[in-house]
């Protein structure tokens, strides 16, 4: 839901003389100097592995020795892997591409005093750009002005949950990339392109160059051993052919068929199929993987770094337990809800968002479609809407339908709404042991 609110007369914006001055100055809002990964890229690096190298070493041997069946088959193999391995790695270059467009094509700001939607590469610093729920943050700024204003900057920090910002110093920096949660707020922006957080990040991964994995080392090692001793056997057989024939060609072909024996070419097929089909297991199961060889680097591994939490999560928010205290029960999130827990739930629902972007509103809204046989959410129109406010905070939401019938629901912390009920000490101090347990 988008939050109605008359901004202050103060807040006018750039004009657009100074926009033009400020684009000059500090170009356009992109990232530039990331070099991007083609699609002839990826086959030039596949065809610079030295396993591909020396199965195509192979068929150009078979060809020379007459043995074309054995050509088409290794041609046929070398066409196999390089085809997996190509499609593996654009489809996960195509994916990284998309995770790299994070900004949304449009912004709201304010110019000449009046908001208005621009492209986000043309935000400059100095714009005053209107950031609301469900929104991009599309630039690095602070907040000048807000209404009860929530981010997510887990793309950045990795935390899901959410962080108030105002237009107080101690927490008004905003960063691109990041998501508003709830609320509103006006962002003076003071950083774009590759300057905001997000844009030193990107530009930080240009820097990271591409690390040969152990098996590429192992078997580059190997070819390069068996090689030579190719090259030995067949220069060994080539001279005492032709020392004792001094038939050149005759002794030639002889030395070339030993030396084969020698190369083992359906080694390379088989590490290079099982490193694609490892890489299409990976990628099936959601898992970007840039380069094939990255799967026999991670089936080394002998040490998982997690986040601090020592948790791997699901970044996925769900309601458990609802307590009333009507029965004083705890109750579990299992359908149907008892007639005590859904009135909680209902309460809960109203006091939230109409049209919910908070994963913890959403669930609520999804816990009260399930459970209730007469959604009311239609009948009623949110009239009013009194903030976060107030320490500890709280909120409330007034309802009202067609007759006139109104509905008032708060939540917030327990204190403040414990504060506002008609609660005796021995009922309060039945929620404050719930409190605990949970």
């Amino acid at each position: 839901m988008n939050t109605q609110m008359n901004l202050p007369p103060h807040l006018k914006g750039l004009t657009d003389s100074e926009v033009l001055t400020l684009v000059k100055k500090h170009g356009l809002n992109k990232q530039t100097g990331v070099a991007g990964t083609t699609w002839w890229k990826i086959i030039l690096d596949l065809l610079k592995e030295p396993m591909l190298v020396l199965l195509m070493a192979v068929a150009v041997i078979y060809f020379i020795l007459g043995q074309n069946d054995e050509a088409y088959f290794m041609l046929g193999a070398i066409f196999l892997v390089t085809g997996i391995s190509f499609y593996q790695d654009n489809r996960s270059r195509v994916a990284i591409e998309a995770l790299q467009a994070l900004n949304a094509p449009n912004s709201r700001v304010i110019r000449n005093g009046v908001a208005k939607h621009i492209p986000t590469t043309e935000i400059v610093p100095g714009d005053l750009i209107i950031v609301e729920e469900g929104g991009l943050i599309n630039a690095d700024g602070k907040v000048v002005y807000s209404h009860d204003f929530t981010t997510n900057e887990s793309s950045l920090t990795g935390e899901a949950n959410s962080v108030f910002k105002s237009d107080q110093p101690a927490n008004n920096q905003v960063y691109s990339g990041t998501m508003a949660s709830s609320g509103m707020a006006v962002i003076q922006v003071e950083k774009t392109g590759n300057l905001t957080k997000l844009g030193q990040l990107g530009t930080s991964l240009t820097a990271i160059s591409d690390d040969i994995s152990p098996l590429q080392l192992q078997i580059q090692s190997f070819v390069r051993k068996m090689s030579i001793a190719g090259v030995a056997v067949f220069l060994l057989i080539w001279l005492v052919s032709f020392l004792k024939t001094n038939n050149w060609l005759d002794a030639l072909l002889k030395g070339l068929t030993l030396a084969m024996s020698v190369l083992p070419e359906e080694i390379p097929v088989a590490f290079a199929t099982f490193m694609a089909l490892g890489s299409r297991r990976l990628i099936r199961d959601g898992i970007l993987v840039k380069k094939t060889r990255i799967v026999e680097t991670l089936g080394g591994a002998t040490v998982i770094c997690t986040d601090k939490t020592g948790t791997i999560t699901q970044n996925r928010m769900s309601l458990q337990a609802i307590y009333s205290l009507i029965d004083d029960h705890v109750h579990e999130n299992n359908f149907p809800l008892a007639v005590s827990a859904f009135d909680v739930i209902e309460t809960a629902m109203w006091a939230s968002e109409p049209l919910p972007f908070d994963p913890m509103e959403r669930t609520l809204h999804d816990a009260y479609e399930q459970s209730t046989q007469h959604d009311r959410r239609t009948e009623f129109s949110m009239i009013h809407e009194y903030g976060l406010d107030g320490v500890p905070p709280m909120m409330t939401h007034i309802f009202e339908n067609k007759e006139g019938e109104r509905m008032i629901a708060a939540k917030g912390a327990p204190e403040a709404i414990m504060q506002v009920c008609k609660l005796n000490i021995e009922e309060k101090n039945k929620i404050n042991r719930v409190i605990n347990q949970l």
